[in-house]
């Protein structure tokens, strides 16, 4: 299935960015449609190089942490990439994490330096005030970079390793403090090269992100998989209903990598044509790419048929540098309701003895690759409960295998729930749900329940134009569900809570619904 002939060009990012600027400087990197700024691979070095000078002016030094909050452009780009050239750390920060969770990262990672956009600034000083050392703000405009406090000093940082970190990102938090993900200048080009490989990049190659760089999803699959493929990307700011199709055209994007929400979204907006017309002005594009959150089976044949482009699911974690599973690209064959099978990874499913389990049987999901994390920063009891002595990482997703190899994700483990001894996968509920026309967003979550020990309860945003009702999505449920799996009842909501990677938070939902009156 792969093709041989892919493989990390360079064991590091500077290593990788000088080559490309030696062989073609002129080749395009990145675009920035609200500017129309772009930037080719001469351009990439040389300002990354002047990046590293300002860091030495700084009194950085390698291996010290770097961050940044700021939304998508040229600043955060570079910062990222710079962080890296330059053999620093970079360690994103998440402004919807909220300032507790801000505080708490930046004291953690031991950050030296945070560049922050205006909207940012302020928030980032507060929690820069809690902590126990002194940390250099610099403030930066995500269109035209950061506003330096002193004069580049010309002095070169050694050069990075590839078994050297490269960044530390953390983990949404949900169930208490967030981990630190350590992954290596090794992890993210395996990580870069996992997707290249599933997806068959070449240097043709244009990918739109429209998701935050803040997450592992935009850093390593729209970031650094065209980064190692010498292809180029388009970085607007964020993501836009209105706007996302006229990238895409305008912008001559060979693929785009989005999430389930975005795709649900897209499904009731077409921009300023109609839908025949938009088909004929995609004959460009090879494929979308679906990540980050289970990709209801409705939506995605109800996407493909309505735009005739192919969505290719796949699935990542952010201790693997995202990608570890993908559906094959046409003309193979891939599955509904699958994340597909593994590229440039190995996978087992084991019970909870850690026994292999076979085809067809549910279990846990284990991975083993290069692009798995060196560890939880400065939490080795964490480290060591996940990763196995001879390199296997606990995914922590209930899954199964089918005979041609595919995967199949049930749920989390900590999400099943648990109705009258029976387990029922939340996702169950949601695809059910989403093959309602009327259905944007759906979360099932289970409710304590003196009968059963659990109850099934939804969450649903629907079309702004529909009048449907509790009870006619609830017949709905029961007739692709039956009677136990059907929700006791359903929730309209404006929005679902979701990360920055747009999954759905399903504890999160269970606070929302604690605080309607008699909801629980």
């Amino acid at each position: 299935m792969m093709q041989a002939s892919y493989a990390p060009p360079a064991d590091n990012i500077r290593a990788l960015i000088d080559d490309y600027a030696r062989r073609f400087p002129e080749r395009p990197f990145a675009v920035f449609p609200e500017t129309g700024t772009q930037l080719n691979y001469g351009e990439l070095k040389e300002r990354l190089a002047l990046y590293s000078q300002y860091f030495s002016a700084l009194g950085l030094k390698k291996g010290d942490t770097i961050s940044f909050m700021m939304g998508n452009g040229l600043a955060s780009v570079e910062i990222f990439l710079a962080t890296l050239y330059a053999g620093c750390i970079t360690s994103p920060l998440n402004p919807a994490a909220g300032p507790a969770q801000i505080e708490y990262v930046l004291q953690h990672s031991d950050t030296r330096a945070v560049f922050a956009s205006d909207n940012y600034r302020e928030q980032i000083a507060r929690a820069a005030e809690t902590l126990a050392r002194d940390i250099h703000i610099i403030p930066a405009d995500v269109d035209k970079g950061p506003h330096w406090p002193l004069a580049p000093v010309e002095a070169s940082m050694p050069s990075p390793a590839g078994e050297d970190e490269g960044v530390l990102m953390y983990t949404s938090g949900t169930t208490g403090r967030p981990k630190g993900v350590i992954l290596s200048h090794s992890n993210l080009l395996a990580g870069g090269m996992n997707t290249a490989r599933a997806h068959e990049l070449t240097e043709q190659d244009r990918a739109l992100c429209v998701l935050p760089l803040c997450h592992i999803n935009a850093q390593c699959v729209t970031v650094m998989a065209p980064l190692v493929s010498a292809g180029s990307l388009v970085m607007p700011h964020g993501f836009s209903t209105s706007l996302f199709w006229s990238w895409v055209v305008q912008q001559e994007c060979t693929w785009f990598s989005v999430v389930p929400t975005i795709i649900s979204y897209l499904m009731h907006h077409t921009g300023d044509c109609t839908e025949q017309e938009l088909r004929a002005r995609l004959s460009r594009v090879r494929f979308g790419r679906s990540a980050s959150a289970a990709l209801p089976p409705a939506i995605h044949a109800g996407f493909e048929q309505k735009f005739g482009i192919p969505i290719i699911e796949t699935m990542g974690l952010t201790e693997t540098a995202a990608q570890i599973l993908s559906n094959p690209l046409p003309p193979r064959q891939g599955k509904y309701g699958s994340p597909g099978v593994p590229f440039g990874t190995e996978i087992r499913i084991v019970n909870g003895e850690g026994q292999l389990l076979p085809t067809g049987e549910e279990g846990e999901l284990l991975v083993r690759g290069e692009c798995v994390m060196r560890g939880y920063y400065k939490n080795p009891q964490a480290t060591q409960e996940a990763l196995t002595a001879d390199g296997w990482l606990h995914t922590g997703d209930l899954a199964r295998q089918d005979e041609d190899g595919f995967v199949f994700i049930t749920g989390r483990l900590k999400e099943l729930i648990i109705k009258g001894g029976e387990n029922i996968a939340p996702r169950e509920i949601d695809d059910a749900l989403y093959a309602h026309p009327a259905v944007i967003e759906a979360g099932a979550v289970g409710i304590d329940d003196e009968h059963y020990g659990q109850e099934v309860v939804a969450c649903v945003k629907v079309d702004a134009d529909s009048t449907v009702t509790e009870q006619e999505l609830l017949g709905f449920c029961f007739d692709k569900l039956g009677r136990v799996k059907t929700p006791k009842a359903i929730y309209f909501l404006d929005d679902l809570p979701k990360g920055p990677s747009g999954k759905v938070q399903r504890l999160k939902l269970v606070d929302i619904l604690k605080e309607r009156q008699g909801a629980i």
